[in-house]
């Protein structure tokens, strides 16, 4: 029998956690972090998706990790709130079925927010993290984020991740 605190319960569920989005007092919808950062990934670096670049399981592991503050995930998971909400008041719809035109229409909007600035900053700090920071991580998938820009990773490497 598997046993969980209710602290690891909760941390386990980060993920998997349903965003409440809101239309003025009434819910419009639900979704999860991951979907929203997925989509935003895309949308915030294309190259690196094209290269097979994939930020989701590295931010999995940022979500689950003990030295990442609980503040900051839950700001993570606040922005993308944010993010679906804002797409809401402008669309009509959550930030993952916009059309990509949409997309980019509402991360220039936001980031005259002082609220998306710093939420845009903080993703694509980890996302740059994901695409170039060693394999072991989870991120920079066969090393095509080191090979994208004819980089060389650190040696030793390591042999362990240590996040």
């Amino acid at each position: 029998m598997i046993t969980f605190s209710r602290r690891n319960f909760l941390q386990a569920g980060f993920l998997s956690s349903a965003v409440f989005i809101m239309d003025g007092c009434e819910l419009f919808s639900v979704t999860t972090p991951i979907d929203t950062i997925k989509v935003l990934h895309h949308d915030l670096f294309p190259k690196a998706q094209s290269l097979g670049i994939q930020t989701a399981p590295y931010m999995h592991i940022i979500f689950h990790h003990s030295r990442i503050s609980q503040e900051d995930k839950r700001y993570i998971k606040n922005g993308v709130k944010w993010l679906n909400e804002a797409a809401v008041e402008q669309y009509k719809q959550k930030y993952v079925k916009l059309s990509a035109d949409k997309r980019e229409g509402l991360l220039r909007h936001i980031s005259q927010k002082e609220w998306g600035e710093s939420f845009l900053y903080t993703i694509m700090t980890y996302m740059f993290e994901a695409m170039l920071g060693d394999p072991i991580y989870g991120g920079n998938n066969k090393e095509h984020g080191w090979q994208w820009l004819s980089f060389e990773g650190g040696k030793p490497r390591p042999q362990k991740a240590f996040l």
